[in-house]
């Protein structure tokens, strides 16, 4: 049914989400997700606020939301989904779980190579952090992050048809075909 009804549309979507923590990115995108959409989420619990966290963002979905956990391998995942509505929350978490088991770059050309096949697919909201408007961090880590992070959303602006800011719960268009 959604493949039929991007058919009408005439074309596929790919829509980059970005906000800061608690900007409400994640309540949009499951807003704009097609109905009988599905999920790709990529937190892992590794502490009890973190599963509280995870917790709270599961009880925000419909009852039916089809959700699939992949910490790393999100190219695999999606290749599975493809022509189907997908949110993608959050490449943020992704990238951090790519830096700590060393395989970045890797799942990270993966994962370009395969929007490149989404381009004519369906639906695909991609959830981001922009960790870019705050101060230079201490420690190079940190800093390698917020660089990674920062052109990983600037790849994706490029491949996306729309890019929306969240701000205050508030969407703003960066950009819109």
């Amino acid at each position: 049914m959604i493949r039929a009804w991007l058919a009408v549309l005439g074309r596929s979507m790919i829509e980059l989400i970005l906000g800061g923590a608690r900007s409400g990115k994640s309540r949009h995108a499951l807003h704009r997700l097609h109905p009988g959409g599905c999920g790709i989420f990529t937190a892992q619990a590794l502490d009890q606020e973190m599963s509280e966290r995870i917790a709270r963002h599961r009880l925000e979905r419909p009852a039916n939301f089809i959700a699939h956990e992949q910490p790393l391998a999100l190219a695999e995942s999606l290749a599975r989904l493809r022509g189907q509505a997908v949110l993608v929350d959050c490449l943020t978490l992704w990238l951090s779980n790519c830096l700590h088991h060393n395989c970045y770059q890797q799942q990270r050309e993966a994962l370009v190579a395969e929007l490149e096949h989404w381009q004519s697919s369906g639906q695909l909201l991609l959830v981001s952090n922009e960790v870019g408007q705050g101060i230079i961090p201490l420690g190079q880590l940190t800093r390698q992050f917020v660089d990674q992070q920062g052109w990983l959303n600037q790849s994706l602006a490029q491949l996306a048809q729309q890019v929306t800011l969240i701000c205050a719960g508030l969407p703003l268009s960066l950009k819109s075909l």
